[in-house]
């Protein structure tokens, strides 16, 4: 049954999407997310039920004022029902009803309870303000109070996470069967919609091949290219709160990890059997890994397996396409060196793959660049991100760029043509960077 967006709808999204976006921080979720009760659990939920179809409102009213046309591609207007529907189903969630003293006790303070740590402005909206001070569409409401974004349209004021009291007077109720089955029900609600989400990014990517064939354009504008960037950063966010909401209801606590966060994060191997499978070798370069055995931080290890998998395969098969897949005895190796700093942990990959041209360079974070030849989204491909064979469908380095940012930190190339290439993964050691929310 195909999904049909009513005017009434239409109303409550531009309604929603008039509100600004409430940005959180690594370490706001470690602590809200330690040992959860039924009860923390229900006022994460209710957070996300005013959270989440605010992000969405904003996506919606932004995909149906693209330029160039891009609105009334197919697969984009496939997307944007998605997230219609999804919206639909989070504001018509049925209320759980509380007899009097269990909805006071979510908002009341215990004796000695402390409100979540402030986060801090992230760095990549500096980025985000640079690249996008006169965006050509439609602006956005992106100012959420807590200094991550702005916006030149009114909008309507909300407390930050911060300001909100979550460590709720939980310790000693025993809450009914009622608030165990609701926040049951709407895990499951959040399951579906992620699981409807899966194929945005290839979605997306396809439809912006069509409005690419449709004009005979051979690269993507620069309004396009930020769009993108918007686009896909909102939804790293929404499916990172609906992935540690899930994960907190369903998963058995794990000493090292809170939710889908690792709190000890310490993704070589995957990436060499990928490059082996691809070349038919025996055996990829070598990877060497130079870290200090007692380097642990806070981080989501999907965000991080993205980022450090898809610069792997991208110097593995330079190195192999440099020296051929015949020369397995003499590949050199890909070194991958992990420092701690005062603010960052970074990671620096480096190959004597050849390196880049430096023409090349600013190419290479643009969407649908590629040096590879012949490549193609097929119509019925759907997998849940970006998970092409190897290489050359563009989007590995701009998406990597776009994890590293999520959480305050930043992904730099420095390439030696005629040599090899290095590239360096900052990620923010102290975890108190908000979300950009552009």
């Amino acid at each position: 049954m195909s999904f049909r967006m009513s005017k009434q709808l239409w109303e409550r999204i531009h309604h929603f999407a008039s509100f600004p976006q409430t940005g959180v921080s690594l370490q706001q979720m470690v602590l809200f997310g330690q040992n959860p009760s039924q009860g923390t659990l229900l006022k994460a939920s209710q957070f996300l039920l005013e959270e989440l179809p605010i992000r969405l409102a904003h996506r919606v009213k932004e995909l149906d004022q693209l330029p160039h046309n891009l609105s009334h591609m197919p697969s984009i207007k496939k997307v944007k029902d998605w997230y219609a529907q999804s919206f639909e189903e989070l504001i018509s969630f049925p209320p759980i009803a509380l007899p009097v003293h269990l909805r006071e006790s979510l908002v009341m303070s215990a004796p000695n309870q402390t409100s979540l740590p402030e986060s801090t402005p992230n760095p990549s909206l500096t980025y985000f303000s640079d690249d996008y001070a006169a965006p050509s569409v439609a602006p956005t409401v992106s100012s959420n109070g807590n200094g991550n974004g702005s916006s030149t349209l009114p909008t309507k004021r909300r407390i930050p996470m911060e300001r909100r009291r979550y460590f709720a007077n939980t310790s000693s109720i025993v809450w009914p069967p009622e608030v165990r089955e609701y926040n049951k029900q709407f895990t499951k609600t959040l399951e579906m919609i992620k699981k409807r989400h899966d194929p945005t990014v290839t979605t997306v990517a396809q439809g912006v091949l069509e409005w690419k064939r449709s004009c005979n354009a051979r690269n993507i504008s620069l309004d396009v290219q930020h769009w993108l960037d918007r686009f896909y950063l909102s939804r790293i966010g929404i499916r990172f709160l609906i992935g540690q909401h899930v994960s907190l209801n369903t998963l058995q606590p794990h000493p090292d990890y809170v939710g889908i966060i690792c709190t000890r994060s310490a993704t070589i191997e995957n990436s060499r059997f990928v490059c082996e499978e691809h070349y038919a070798m025996f055996k990829g370069p070598p990877v060497q890994l130079i870290c200090p055995k007692d380097l642990y931080f806070s981080y989501v290890p999907g965000h991080l397996s993205h980022i450090v998998f898809e610069l792997l395969k991208n110097s593995l098969r330079a190195v192999v396409e440099r020296y051929g897949s015949d020369q397995e005895d003499c590949f050199p190796p890909i070194k991958v060196i992990v420092v701690e700093g005062k603010e960052d942990i970074t990671i620096k990959i480096s190959d004597e793959g050849g390196g880049i041209a430096r023409s090349a360079i600013p190419l290479i974070w643009t969407y649908m660049y590629t040096t590879m030849e012949g490549q193609n989204i097929q119509e019925d491909f759907q997998a849940s991100d970006f998970k092409a064979p190897m290489a050359g469908f563009g989007y590995g380095l701009p998406l990597s760029r776009l994890y590293a940012r999520y959480f305050g930190g930043d992904l730099r190339l420095i390439s030696m043509d005629g040599f090899g290439t290095d590239v360096y993964i900052h990620l923010n050691k102290l975890s108190s960077s908000a979300e950009p929310l552009p």
